[in-house]
């Protein structure tokens, strides 16, 4: 068995790369995703490519079910199981404003109403021990609710079970005696084994609400493989950027929330050691959104905690920030104003060029009469765009807002690409991180069109095409280990901190990891475990996670203070300033259990095939119609440059050079575009 899989399932396209771990050849390809059904699409794929399933002996690949049950609020009936005098915590939250000058912000709605929250007797103190037993008649009675009333998920969130699970186990083992295992039984301690009770509460209740839909994914998944006779473990990418088979996504659903684009991140990180570039800001533009996230020091940007849809959750993510703009994002009026995205054509119908029923002007549509899109070579000529679709489209957009046609095809670039620019900002200048400090590296089916426009406008002068760049996701998923995360509460101070306690406490922690990489079938010799502490000055509230090194000698007390050098270096780079010698507090520990898998980096891409010669025809740029040529991107060697404006089309994608910027093909075949810098960007330098 020669062939490892990878798919990155998205809104609009479904992408594919095989890599023939004997021919050393990487292929990727498109296929439309299939909403009805995402499973059939997965096959639907696997047969375009034409692949012996005999052959097939690895398959990872990214689904978004979880996040759209979420995004949708189309989740689980999830009922609550709390401790007795706290059944408010879910439904007040926290009391800060996330918008703090937006007169209009409302706390997003909780995803369990009061009435589905039941508290029963027993208590635990702040260390643990038991105040008062477990009242196990009122569990039993939840659980005869929770069947009677047909709730689809019980979360069990017990005060201070991140101290003590034994509660919690006790009402998990009655729930699933008397519910059976079609319904999902979700304990906090589990999921989150961390302090802060609304935020644990909220981890486990968003569980509970995405499980259910991605057991039925997963299952439907591995009924169809068993069908095909296809005898290989399905694995899953996880928001961390980490691997892990199905039978673990399945017990722990939430850690696939962001499984999809996370894929991208971790092939981004491939790239920057690749190419040594250090940071490097990763954009995903496919079909219905647009990523963003930062890889820093050749490592992802990774925080032990994050949020979706304003709901926190306790769990390792990369940090992503994603808004609604992508190829198929609909352009509207709003009075005499253009608006652009966040909703999407979609698969179905899709842009009005795709000729599958839209009539609304799309990004894709407006590219399409800029004369950005080749109709005869879209998706390597496996489909076909309609441009008088497209036309009409803009058109008839252009009439509400009485505007030239061309004039509107560009506009709607304009604010798509000004939209996609603050996003950036977002997680560089909001978190003192300077644009122009980082290459951008574009990808997705629209991400190397408009990344040379977003550069412009953010500052950044290079900019970084990958190979296959419209698959670029599930290519990264083929570049990333196997990865579990594990977490213990350790409060101490720098005063207090018991090394002895510190180290049998991180011995547990890494026996906990070996035991999770072998049950995912990973040898020793492929194994390895990283801890850190998370660590904060007294009296502030948030932390900053710091490095424990396997070369640290963990005894005396002087290791409080190596720590403590390690958390004002950490501190001031993360906000510019620190206080050395001040007293810090020790929160958590966190341990992270990494298994090598055999990947695809340095394998060749399919060999080229006679292409065409180039062509020079006329593309819209900044209002004015201009020569341009268009070349296939196999036409164009190692070494090869190309003055722009220039159109490169391949398979997965199409890149932009815009008018004085500059395209070579680097000896990884990578295309480079360098742009000239900013008048004002070198003002600053």
């Amino acid at each position: 068995m020669t062939y490892r899989v990878a798919m990155d399932i998205g809104g609009t396209f479904t992408d594919v790369v095989t890599f023939d771990s004997d021919a050393r050849q990487v292929h990727a390809g498109k296929v439309l995703t299939t909403p009805d059904d995402l499973a059939r699409g997965v096959f639907d794929a696997l047969e375009r490519f034409r692949l012996p399933f005999d052959d097939v002996s690895f398959f990872v690949h990214g689904t978004t079910q979880g996040l759209n049950a979420l995004l949708e609020r189309r989740g689980a009936k999830v009922l609550i199981l709390t401790t007795r005098g706290i059944g408010d915590v879910h439904r007040i939250a926290r009391g800060n404003r996330e918008r703090l000058f937006d007169l209009h912000y409302r706390k997003p709605t909780p995803l369990v109403g009061p009435d589905a929250v039941v508290e029963v007797g027993g208590r635990l103190d702040a260390d643990g021990r038991e105040r008062e037993p477990l009242d196990e008649d009122a569990v039993r009675r939840a659980a005869r609710r929770a069947r009677d009333e047909g709730f689809d998920a019980v979360a069990v969130c017990f005060l201070f079970a991140f101290r003590d699970g034994e509660h919690e186990r006790r009402a998990g083992r009655i729930l699933r005696e008397e519910l059976g295992p079609e319904r999902l039984v979700v304990l906090s301690h589990e999921v989150a084994p961390e302090w802060r009770e609304y935020e644990r509460t909220s981890t486990t209740v968003m569980e509970a609400y995405t499980g259910p839909s991605v057991h039925r994914y997963l299952d439907r998944i591995e009924a169809r493989f068993a069908d095909k006779g296809l005898d290989v473990p399905v694995h899953v990418m996880q928001s961390s950027g980490g691997l892990v088979n199905a039978g673990f996504a399945r017990r722990h659903p939430l850690q696939t929330l962001l499984s999809g684009p996370v894929g991208g991140t971790m092939g981004g990180v491939a790239v920057s050691r690749l190419l040594e570039r250090p940071n490097v800001i990763c954009i995903d533009m496919g079909g219905t959104s647009f990523d963003v996230s930062l890889v820093m020091d050749h490592e992802a940007d990774v925080s032990p905690s994050g949020s979706c849809e304003g709901f926190p959750v306790l769990m390792p993510m990369v940090n992503l920030h994603t808004i609604g703009a992508g190829g198929g994002s609909l352009a509207y009026a709003e009075g005499t104003a253009l608006r652009v995205g966040p909703e999407s054509a979609g698969a179905v119908p899709g842009p009005a060029c795709y000729g599958r029923g839209g009539t609304r002007a799309t990004v894709t549509d407006a590219n399409c009469v800029l004369g950005r899109v080749d109709a005869g070579s879209f998706a390597g000529g496996g489909m076909r765009l309609d441009p008088d679709a497209a036309h009409r489209a803009v058109e008839r957009l252009a009439g509400e807002l009485d505007m030239d046609p061309v004039a509107l095809a560009s506009g709607i670039c304009d604010v798509g690409n000004a939209k996609m620019a603050q996003a950036i900002r977002t997680l560089t200048v909001e978190h003192g991180r300077e644009p122009g400090q980082f290459a951008l590296l574009a990808f997705g089916g629209a991400g190397p069109m408009h990344a040379a426009f977003i550069a412009r406008e953010i500052g950044i002068t290079q900019v970084v095409v990958p190979r296959f760049p419209g698959a670029f996701s599930a290519w990264g998923m083929l570049e990333s280990d196997v990865r579990r995360d594990f977490s213990m509460q350790f409060l101490a101070t720098d005063r207090t901190l018991d090394t002895r306690a510190l180290s049998a406490a991180l011995k547990e922690l890494r026996a906990q990891a070996d035991e999770a990489l072998t049950e995912q079938g990973i040898p020793e010799e492929s194994r390895s475990v990283t801890h850190g502490v998370d660590m904060r000055y007294e009296s502030q509230d948030y932390t900053l996670t710091v490095p424990i090194l396997d070369t640290d000698e963990i005894t005396g007390a002087d290791y409080a203070e190596v720590l403590g050098r390690r958390f004002a270096e950490a501190h001031h780079k993360r906000y510019g300033h620190a206080t050395p010698g001040a007293p810090v507090q020790f929160v958590a520990l966190r341990t992270t259990g990494h298994g090598r898998v055999e990947r695809a980096d340095g394998a060749a891409g399919e060999p080229a095939e006679e292409t065409a010669e180039p062509v020079v025809r006329e593309v819209v740029f900044d209002g004015e119609a201009l020569p341009t040529t268009v070349v296939a991107r196999s036409a164009l060697p190692v070494g090869a440059r190309l003055a722009g404006p220039a159109v490169v089309h391949e398979e997965t994608s199409t890149t932009v050079v815009p008018p004085e910027a500059e395209l070579r093909v680097d000896e990884h075949k990578f295309l480079i575009i360098t742009l000239a810098a900013r008048p004002e960007m070198e003002d600053l330098a």
